[in-house]
């Protein structure tokens, strides 16, 4: 069976080598311990597992450690494992006290448990299929056969530890069928093994699952057979100067025209949603979150990066960080592997396969995903330090039907053009205004492509991101429409740079239209199964602004040639009645109103965000629309010829702030916080050390 063949249900399971032994007292530690290491805990002790601390206060698992850490360091660990409901010994480990090697060395001698063998030259085998690889990776558990033995390798993580001494004190004989591997040596064991797999998997993941609803060639084409098809799709749009041949025509293509544009300032008029109220929960039960950013050619913005990310307000010991690299991106690389050791930081290599697109990247980090909810950040970004509680919070009150959440974004530039100034404006537009409305609607979302927050359950049920599609946000927006989940935005920002020069804005928007394009086709490749499937709602969203985007950016220079020429006759002296007739007056109104509307929609952001007085900028809005206009047709001619070729993006070129923004409230009261770069839950799971700990070691244990 095929990775999410059945959905994200999956993951709840572990993977079984063989369904036979099943019945055995190895195979149920097994499934304990891959539960452990994916469930949301039920208090102390965990799920299912009695609270069997030893008469010293101390739990199972830092038994261990008893002569190698300070009884205060291990008792202010197992304080803060209590409070947060994972185990003391990923608390250390986090808290950079031992390293995870070391701890698994201690625990396995103390219990009798062999480490098992990973590393070359050790020939070691698995049962699993190419498909099952992704869910040993979720799992944490991976079965090995060793001279024809079924053996279960567990990287603990969770509560897992304290399940496997429990367990092993219940049932000895499971011992000699039981290794323990960290995480790091997990993976790579994977990442040697299962990367032709892994890779396929990334690639071609949802064109064999779902082929219909990916960008991806046709299995069964000809060479040159898509290319003609792309040919003969663009070719249509030449023709678009046809339609002002006749009355209707030009009726048709202006009302789509003006629909684009009213649809977006309906949305943006209404009301925000109410904020979320903000949820009481016990930290024992938050999930695991993982943060995935792909990296290429950000050097100069990994330490940023980081610094923003372990700013967000969220206990670092249930924190993942995925950083996805290019093989031949040595700059970026070497940043990372610059940063001192971090627990909760990993990096993966893209395979150098397939399209070189940022869902490529992040597919490939979806099977090491461990949280239960996963979050995508670009490079640049700063998140709001409350941003992942706030997701929480949001996906709790929307029940399980709710698949996505999307934060704001805001561009805080401190140095700026003329072209970066509107496209902060347009940012604040689409980000608080438009999607909120949409939001109120119950319509499906063209997501941004940062800052999404996902169940990731649902997320490998839908297929992951498409990576030959180069807006991979807007169409798996679509996507999860189509499989009955809902996404809206909510009440957060994250803060990005817009490009300044004009160079790097037209790359940028070229890229996006054309991925609008590649969306747009992908959905209506069968018009009639996107209504039974997405409803009205979603045919009308498409249409309206995916395609009208489009459309419109593909129209506006044709509309401004007609009025353009209309102008000229009267320079020539031709009287006025006879060169304006009722179409170009309607053409011209269809022109200011276009303007008149994209300015309103970006004034209500601008206003909503606190920066209605950067709104004079607006009156720049006809150049604005002039250069939206070339990067359609550029995107057009990109769609033909290299439709999945990725125009990167650079950034750090703008100077920023060295503040992080707190979240602007729903009322549009605009304020400032500066923020220390340790998250809340760290800090104070340090002082717990320092209550009494008489001596901490400068370095990690080894």
């Amino acid at each position: 069976m095929a990775w999410g063949a059945r959905g994200g249900r999956q993951a709840e399971r572990a993977p079984t080598g063989a369904a036979r032994h099943s019945a055995s007292p190895c195979d149920r530690l097994a499934a304990a311990v891959a539960a452990d290491n994916l469930r949301l805990p039920a208090g102390r002790g965990g799920a299912g597992i009695g609270a069997s601390y030893r008469p010293d206060g101390l739990a199972p698992e830092l038994q261990c450690l008893r002569s190698v850490l300070a009884p205060e360091q291990l008792h202010a660990a197992q304080q803060r494992a209590d409070q947060i409901g994972i185990g003391a010994d990923q608390v250390l480990i986090r808290w950079g006290l031992i390293e995870e090697q070391a701890y698994l060395r201690r625990l396995s001698a103390h219990l009798g448990i062999a480490e098992a063998p990973l590393s070359p030259p050790a020939v070691m085998e698995t049962p699993l299929r190419d498909d099952q690889l992704p869910l040993a990776a979720a799992s944490g558990l991976l079965p090995l056969r060793h001279n024809g033995e079924l053996l279960w390798t567990v990287a603990p993580r969770r509560l897992a530890a304290r399940t496997i001494c429990q367990l092993t004190a219940a049932y000895p004989a499971t011992i000699t069928r039981l290794r323990v591997a960290s995480t790091a040596s997990l993976r790579q064991f994977m990442e040697r093994h299962g990367a032709a797999a892994l890779a396929e998997l990334a690639i071609f993941g949802l064109q064999r699952r779902c082929p219909r609803l990916s960008a991806a060639p046709q299995a069964d084409d000809r060479p040159g057979q898509a290319l003609l098809r792309r040919a003969l799709g663009a070719s249509l749009v030449l023709l678009l100067p046809l339609l002002f041949a006749n009355a209707v025509g030009s009726a048709l293509s202006l009302l789509l025209f003006l629909s684009f544009v009213g649809f977006r300032l309906v949305a943006a008029m209404v009301a925000p949603p109410p904020p979320i109220p903000v949820l009481r929960t016990d930290p024992r039960h938050w999930p695991t979150y993982t943060v995935i950013v792909a990296l290429y050619r950000e050097g100069r913005s990994v330490a940023p990066l980081l610094r923003a990310i372990e700013a967000l307000d969220y206990p670092r010991e249930k924190l993942d960080v995925v950083l996805v690299v290019e093989p031949d991106d040595p700059e970026t690389i070497a940043a990372i592997e610059r940063l001192k050791p971090r627990p909760h930081l990993h990096m993966l290599v893209a395979p150098a396969s397939g399209p070189r697109t940022k869902p490529k990247a992040l597919n490939c980090a979806l099977p090491f995903v461990r949280g239960a909810y996963v979050a995508v950040f670009d490079a640049e970004d700063r998140p709001d330090p409350g941003q992942l509680r706030a997701a929480l919070d949001a996906f709790a009150h929307g029940g399980p039907a709710l698949a996505c959440v999307q934060a704001s974004l805001c561009i805080d530039n401190l140095s700026h053009s003329w072209l970066s100034r509107l496209f902060t404006a347009e940012y604040a537009g689409q980000f608080d205004a438009v999607l909120p409305g949409m939001s109120r609607f119950a319509l499906p979302l063209p997501l941004g492509g940062s800052s999404n927050h996902f169940r990731t359950a649902v997320l490998r049920e839908v297929g992951g991101w498409d990576p030959f599609n180069v807006t991979e946000d807007a169409d798996l927006g679509f996507r999860l429409a189509r499989f009955g989940y809902r996404a809206i935005s909510f009440d957060s920002v994250t803060y990005e740079e817009a490009p300044l020069r004009f160079g790097a804005w037209l790359r940028q928007r070229s890229r996006w239209m054309k991925g609008w394009m590649q969306t747009w086709g992908v959905h209506m490749r069968d018009p009639r199964t996107l209504w039974r499937e997405a409803g009205w709602r979603g045919v009308l969203t498409l249409n309206f602004v995916v395609g009208g985007a489009i459309l419109t950016a593909l129209l506006h220079p044709l509309l401004l040639t007609d009025f353009g020429y209309s102008l000229v006759r009267l320079y020539h002296g031709e009287t006025l009645a006879s060169v304006i007739g009722p179409m170009t007056l309607v053409y011209a109104l269809t022109i200011a109103a276009s303007y008149g509307g994209s300015a309103a929609v970006a004034l209500i952001g601008l206003s909503r965000r606190g920066r209605a007085w950067q709104g004079w900028w607006l009156l720049l809005m006809p150049g604005y629309w002039l250069c939206l206009s070339i990067a359609a047709w550029r995107a057009l001619g990109q769609f033909v010829l290299m439709p999945y070729h990725w125009e990167k993006t650079e950034h750090g070129l703008a100077r920023r702030p060295a503040v992080i923004a707190a979240a602007v409230p729903a009322s549009g009261r605009f304020r400032f916080q500066r923020y220390r770069f340790r998250s809340a839950a760290a800090t104070s799971g340090l002082r717990l050390i320092s209550k009494g700990a008489t001596k901490r070691p400068s370095r990690s244990i080894r």
